[in-house]
């Protein structure tokens, strides 16, 4: 029996470019994981969006001079090319400026305060005389008064993750110039700490499956801090009003970490809108069997696996008039599969000092496919891990080339010269023990690379494919047919059509790696129905405008599900075959480096 899979991935902010960190941290893993579950022909809803709110993007629209939409749209345009580019299939990738994510949120946030779950204090907040505005969080930095960090903000230093109180910071400076001064401010504030004992009680009942990294952190944050009080709105112009009478009116909205989150719900319900399927987002959201996929970095592990746990408890069944108080809750996360982070050349990424490789760049001189292979097999799933161009180049031409590529290449290529275009027509009753044990090998991997699939450990399951893919290689070599075909072609025959075979079932178990050179060897084979369906992109236009979407448009019902060894028959009719992936030159390595090193001196000045 299917089932009901729902891939969330974090919302990247609009405020700079997709480069290969962000890629390998969330919207790769998250795309390999959904076009698994596809091929097993289960009922699967990718979903993400551009964070089009918070202080990230005003500061960025601020430093530009231009208004803050436009520059959010800029981003998330460039957003939506990336991610076609790299095979991203989301079935909907959209923002949080729309009018269907303003009402989720709304509603969410009234849910709360109904439930008892929301209150108001004051609090102090720098405020700025020469601007006449309070300046939250990014608008302020200084010192950590907890490790020293010196780049704090003020409401968070992001290298000890503490949250802080604003009038603690030590020397504290304004991005926008000019004296500060603490002043008193209302806002309301989500109570965590009546949630506490449900969110510790989800965490121990995802310990099983959840990663060590993710479940160790937010446990350990529990039982040395505990879930306090957040606030929930801020004092800002841009981000979605506030639902209570006179507190938009008095510069508030609600604070980007509250209702970016709800994006995972809101987006599935604009999904269903834009598919004329109301409803249908409940598969996901209300049904206890779904099984929920948050796909993230590990800067945000405590915000997925604990406040939006929180938030989703709190609601309750009480979602207003779109929840219609239905009985059954909102659905929690399955599991948060958080990477670390991706460093480059052995220093971190940094965008302001042109320190990265970016995403659409990347595509102008390398093809997706050998991206997305070096960023999954060096994906930071445990530990931190480091790009390094002279193991892309390596990685590149010595096993996705001379591994892969070259073995389905050259099989299929000898097949089409020697057989006129068609497989092999031999007797499959007359298969020799090497090649039947050859064939339940291969046949043993679909369990194998499927079950680290399942696990999300997406390194040890490309890992599999490729060992299989060696297999055939040692298979290969001990029966040549390139010289048996002169003096035993039968033999041959039984070799080509095994080889063949095991290639075929192979082609499946990378697709969800390597979706394009998989879907172009699907063709060399002769199908007609592709592995994957097609992305494009669509304008919505709703009270706040127009935006666009990304979208998925899956091969028609009943045929997805093909996560199964082939069944590839004696003389089927081949296409004309091709090389796969490309060989690189070692004198990329140092163009890549002296780039690098360009952009760099470039930013200094």
């Amino acid at each position: 029996m299917s089932e009901n899979i729902l891939i969330a991935i974090a919302w990247p902010y609009a405020n700079a470019e997709i480069h290969v960190g962000n890629i390998t941290g969330s919207h790769l893993p998250g795309d390999i994981v959904a076009r698994y579950h596809r091929l097993k022909g289960n009922n699967v809803l990718m979903v993400s969006g551009t964070d089009s709110h918070g202080t990230p993007v005003t500061i960025r629209a601020d430093q530009e001079g231009k208004p803050v939409e436009e520059v959010y749209k800029r981003f998330h345009e460039s957003f939506l090319e990336v991610f076609k580019g790299y095979g991203i299939t989301y079935d909907l990738f959209t923002t949080t400026h729309t009018e269907n994510h303003f009402k989720v949120s709304q509603d969410m946030f009234l849910a709360l305060q109904k439930n008892g779950f929301m209150f108001t204090a004051k609090s102090m907040q720098w405020y700025s005389p020469s601007t006449n505005k309070f300046l939250p969080d990014r608008y302020v930095e200084g010192t950590c008064y907890i490790c020293g960090y010196e780049g704090a903000r003020s409401d968070q230093c992001d290298n000890c993750g503490n949250v802080l109180e604003p009038e603690k910071l030590i020397n504290p400076r304004s991005k926008t110039g000019g004296a500060l001064e603490l002043r008193e401010t209302e806002h309301f504030y989500l109570d965590l700490s009546k949630l506490e004992p449900d969110v510790k009680k989800f965490l121990e009942e995802r310990m099983p499956h959840m990663r060590d990294t993710v479940i160790g952190e937010s446990l350990r944050k529990i039982e040395s801090e505990g879930l306090k009080p957040r606030s929930v709105t801020r004092d800002l112009d841009w981000g979605i009003p506030v639902p209570v009478a006179g507190w938009t009116e008095a510069g508030k909205r609600i604070y980007v970490w509250f209702e970016a989150v709800i994006g995972y719900l809101s987006a599935p319900i604009e999904w269903s809108q834009l598919s004329a399927e109301k409803d249908a987002w409940r598969e996901w959201w209300v049904n206890p069997k779904a099984k929920q996929f948050h796909f993230i970095g590990k800067d945000n592990i405590f915000f997925h696996t604990s406040l939006w746990p929180a938030e989703l408890m709190g609601v309750g069944c009480q979602f207003l008039e779109i929840f219609a108080n239905d009985e059954q809750p909102l659905t929690l996360p399955y599991d948060v599969p958080a990477n670390q982070f991706m460093n480059l050349e052995g220093q971190k990424i940094s965008g302001s000092r042109s320190w990265a490789v970016w995403g659409l760049d990347a595509l102008t001189r390398y093809d997706p496919d050998a991206l997305r292979y070096y960023l999954t097999v060096n994906m930071p799933e445990m530990k931190d891990s480091d790009w390094d161009w002279k193991e892309f180049v390596a990685r590149n031409n010595n096993e996705l080339v001379a591994t892969w590529g070259n073995l389905a290449n050259r099989v299929l290529s000898f097949c089409y010269k020697n057989w006129d275009g068609y497989v092999p027509n031999v007797d499959l009753n007359s298969l020799r023990d090497a090649d039947k044990e050859l064939l339940k090998t291969i046949e043993n991997g679909f369990n194998t690379v499927g079950a680290e699939l399942e696990a999300v450990r997406l390194r040890s399951a490309l890992g599999e494919a490729m060992k299989l893919a060696t297999a055939v290689n040692v298979y290969l070599d001990v029966n040549a047919p390139w010289s048996a075909i002169k003096t035993d072609k039968d033999g041959a025959s039984k070799t080509v059509y095994t080889a063949l075979k095991a290639i075929d079932s192979l082609k499946v178990m990378f697709a969800p790696f390597l979706p394009f050179t998989c879907e172009k060897l699907h063709g060399f084979f002769g199908y007609e129905t592709p592995l994957f369906g097609e992305q494009y992109t669509e304008d919505v236009t709703d009270s706040l405008g127009t935006h666009k979407v990304l979208r998925y448009k899956p091969v028609l019902s009943g045929v997805e599900g093909q996560w199964q060894p082939s069944n590839l028959k004696p003389g089927a009719k081949l296409n004309q075959p091709g090389p796969l992936f490309k060989k690189l030159e070692e004198s990329i390595v140092e163009e890549e480096r002296e780039r690098l090193r360009d952009g760099n001196e470039t930013s200094k000045h």
